[in-house]
């Protein structure tokens, strides 16, 4: 395998990207990923306008949304009084092709973009490769993975991490991984039943804000994802039980009959971002090099963002520009996961989640004042669908 190639460690949507963007120019690549096919995991659902915009390169939009589902408003509410603010995102149309967001499931998005790369001379996806450390050079970069033939390293001339929040590659780098982990599960569970026809005024995206039991209200194709907090030290088998869901479930909406549940999970939520995204030639991207919870849906949006600030600059470097571009990537990208990502994600967490009376209505009075501004809608919608944080990137040399 050439020295020159650049390797990318993770086949996930922020990976792919990377290594479809920089096939696309004529810079090879090599995809490691540690499953023997693409994950299917149920992860992250929403693409927000101005990665739709940047995913139209591939030319893959009009299939997201024959699969999934396009979202044109999106909805703060309260728990007990019902919708808060409705924001529609019609009103960004001069500032992005695609004033809506659309909800489609990750995985589809990643075989679409497989398919893109694989047609380009050359590319290649080493399945069946865990990627366990990096050892960066002058010149080029090793890659130790392992396989089921045994362990390997290969050698390229730079590296891309888009290994996930547990990055093998971060981590042998010795990386702090700097912020903090909310005191709290968060719980999901997946349901067929159709919520719609009961709340008859919810949008496809809802953030239910309640002092005792907040969630989330997400539509996807066939199903409705329902997102709440659990606490930290319960047990988590006990959480994942029929009998916790059907609680939960019921008490979105109350019914005689017992719901279906197609899909469950837990995790811990962080607040993290990287101390550095660059390392001489290992570049980190996506949760690698930054996490964040999950209530804006800016995770994987953000990392489509980082994997084409990237290879943008990568792909000039090896038409011959000067590798302090990475620099640049770094400022950029590690900027706007601190100023706009994070700080969004946790107020949004903060808001749904407010006990105190006072706080809390004066929270949700402000939110439908901006909702009912067309203005103030605008400007928070632009930071919101993340626009914003990326004229800010824009902005950083």
């Amino acid at each position: 395998m050439s020295e020159e190639r650049v390797l990318i460690a993770g086949a996930g949507p922020v990976g792919l990207v990377a290594a479809a963007h920089l096939a696309r120019a004529g810079v090879p690549v090599t995809v490691f990923e540690q499953g023997v096919t693409l994950s299917e995991e149920s992860r992250a659902s929403t693409f927000h306008p101005p990665t739709l915009d940047m995913l139209d390169e591939f030319n893959v939009v009009p299939s997201m949304i024959e699969s999934g589902l396009k979202a044109p408003t999106w909805q703060f509410r309260d728990r007990e009084i019902g919708p808060v603010a409705t924001f529609d995102l019609s009103l960004l149309a001069a500032d992005t092709n695609h004033p809506y967001r659309v909800q489609c499931e990750q995985w589809k998005l990643m075989r679409l973009l497989r398919d893109v790369y694989l047609q380009c001379p050359g590319a290649a996806i080493k399945f069946g490769h865990t990627v366990t450390a990096v050892r960066p050079g002058d010149d080029t970069v090793a890659v130790d993975a392992d396989t089921p033939e045994g362990p390997v390293t290969v050698v390229g001339r730079y590296v891309v991490a888009a290994d996930g929040a547990r990055s093998a590659v971060r981590r042998s780098l010795g990386v702090a991984f700097e912020g903090f982990t909310y005191p709290e599960l968060f719980l999901i569970a997946s349901t067929d039943f159709r919520f719609e026809d009961t709340l008859t005024d919810i949008a496809y995206v809802n953030y239910i804000a309640d002092p005792n039991e907040w969630l989330v209200l997400l539509r996807v194709p066939g199903l409705w994802r329902v997102l709440v907090p659990a606490p930290e030290n319960a047990d988590r088998e006990a959480l994942l039980s029929d009998a916790n869901l059907q609680d939960v479930l019921q008490r979105v909406v109350a019914r005689a009959a017992p719901y279906h549940i197609e899909h469950r999970s837990i995790y811990h939520v962080h607040q993290r971002v990287a101390q550095s995204l660059r390392h001489g030639r290992v570049l980190l991207a996506g949760d690698a090099a930054h996490i964040n919870n999950p209530l804006g849906g800016m995770g994987m949006n953000g990392g489509i963002h980082d994997a084409f600030n990237l290879s943008d600059k990568l792909a000039a470097i090896y038409a011959g520009a000067d590798d302090c571009l990475l620099d640049q990537y770094d400022r950029q990208r590690r900027t706007v996961a601190v100023e706009a990502v994070q700080q969004q994600t946790n107020r949004n967490h903060q808001i749904l989640s407010e006990r105190d009376p006072e706080i809390r209505k004066k929270s949700l009075d402000a939110m439908r004042q901006t909702a009912a501004d067309p203005k103030l809608a605008r400007d928070y919608m632009l930071k919101s669908s993340m626009i914003s944080g990326l004229r800010r990137a824009a902005e950083i040399q």
